[in-house]
């Protein structure tokens, strides 16, 4: 019997506590592996509060990475692991972090350019100049989030609709404060049917548990999950219209070009796993080659001196990506230490096994809003639960809107927390829970009826 039965204290803890076909222990009564656990709930609360303490979460979470690993090694070693086993065990994870990370690095970059070549900032301009008044700039500003997260993630798309709200409704905190609510909700569901919307989804698709069309079946449970908030909501918009602004930006020299070079990379990585069968961060890196071969070219042809073309792709790729990366690296080892210490197959067995993977899934969408959703659908990804396509779509829906209900659930909301300050924070968000779970339980009675 390989399951260990730890009632009798330290000395009953050996090596028949290793799952050599899985390559974890179970040892979840072992006071070290409850310190494990400890130490990654609180480093968690740390991030929960990040707007609070101005600690980048990546911070608490490397360090939890490293001390959870230590731990596990501590054990292993009681218990007679060997080194081999050991280091497997820890680079366990490192391919599917590895691909994920060149995928999102490439994404990163292509939107840090569109950015440079002030592609959003005249978007931004052209609807500030418009003229609209407030409830109508509402359903603009969310529909864009909506429409936008797909391609750009729901992270850029909340700083740039937030940078829109904040600069029209500067005179109004109660618009900005009930709009970044609905961009939230929006910027998230629109990354819930696209495998570039959020990196919840991403991960869905490198597992291969849905292909890239797989996720257009969870765009009708989106516009559900979205609307839903945002009609309850848009009747408490104030009246009126805000001071009509001249500000227009154009879109600098290649700035559309990379635009078309973006969607054609997009198109690549989809091409690389359907036809060609390669990984799709292949067809990413691809792209991203022919985006320093325009810039290289556009650079011999123009004026060496012409400062429109004098720019550095890697130069905006500026610290809240890389605090995003290394979050994600530490979440992934954190999660990867617990799953070696046996908590993931426990858990598994309880959501997976005694309630069934409907309760199982909706309840991780739940949990999302609180502890973040990257680490709920990478544990879930870890424990490889039997579930079938219909399930594993419910889970990226749930996991990827869940986020919502709280500021704190998602990327797009610590974001807009830090561009909206003082106007919209964890309570204006939390007025609103009610509304947004309406949301989130009419897109998953949507997926049901249409999926199902």
């Amino acid at each position: 019997m390989h399951w260990l039965d730890a009632c009798g204290g330290l000395s009953s803890y050996n090596a028949h506590a290793f799952e050599s076909h899985s390559n974890q222990l179970v040892v979840l009564d072992h006071p070290l592996a409850i310190l494990a656990l400890l130490v990654f709930l609180s480093s968690y609360l740390l991030v929960i509060f990040e707007e609070k303490l101005h600690l980048p979460k990546s911070k608490p979470m490397i360090f939890s990475a490293g001390l959870l690993w230590i731990i596990a090694a501590i054990i292993g070693k009681q218990l007679g692991v060997s080194h081999d086993v050991m280091e497997a065990a820890v680079t366990h994870n490192l391919e599917e972090f590895a691909e994920l990370f060149l995928f999102l690095l490439v994404a990163m970059i292509y939107i840090n350019a569109l950015e440079e070549r002030d592609v959003f900032e005249a978007l931004k301009g052209y609807l500030i100049s418009k003229g609209l008044n407030y409830r109508q700039l509402f359903w603009v500003t969310s529909g864009i989030a909506f429409l936008l997260s797909p391609i750009a993630d729901n992270l850029t798309t909340a700083l740039i609709m937030g940078a829109v709200v904040m600069a029209v409704g500067r005179d109004n905190p109660m618009f900005i404060a009930q709009t970044c609510v609905v961009i939230v909700v929006a910027a998230n569901a629109g990354g819930a049917f696209s495998p570039f919307g959020d990196i919840t989804t991403l991960m869905v698709w490198q597992s291969g548990h849905a292909t890239f069309f797989d996720f257009f079946q969870l765009f009708m449970p989106a516009v559900v999950n979205y609307l839903i908030p945002a009609t309850i909501i848009s009747r408490f918009i104030p009246k009126g219209q805000p001071p009509t602004l001249s500000e227009r930006i154009e879109v600098k020299n290649g700035g559309y070009l990379a635009c078309g070079l973006f969607l054609l990379t997009i198109c690549l990585a989809v091409t690389f796993e359907n036809v060609l069968g390669l990984p799709p961060y292949l067809g990413m890196m691809f792209g991203l080659s022919l985006l320093f071969l325009t810039i290289y070219i556009k650079k011999r042809t123009l004026k060496e001196s012409d400062a429109d073309v004098q720019y550095n792709v890697f130069s905006k790729l500026a610290i809240p990506e890389w605090d995003t990366l290394l979050f994600f690296f530490s979440v992934m080892y954190c999660v990867g230490a617990l799953g070696f210490l046996g908590y993931l197959t426990s858990i598994s067995e309880i959501m997976y096994g005694e309630w069934g993977a409907t309760a199982a899934n909706i309840t991780a969408g739940v949990l999302s809003a609180i502890i973040d959703n990257i680490p709920v659908m990478f544990a879930i990804l870890t424990m490889q639960p039997d579930m079938d396509h219909f399930q594993w779509l419910l889970i990226t829906f749930t996991a990827g809107v869940g986020g919502s209900m709280l500021s704190v659930g998602s990327a797009a909301g610590v974001a807009l927390m830090g561009v909206a300050k003082g106007h919209y924070t964890f309570m204006t968000h939390l007025r609103w829970v009610g509304v947004i779970a309406l949301g989130y339980i009419g897109g998953i009675a949507t997926h049901f009826l249409l999926n199902g």
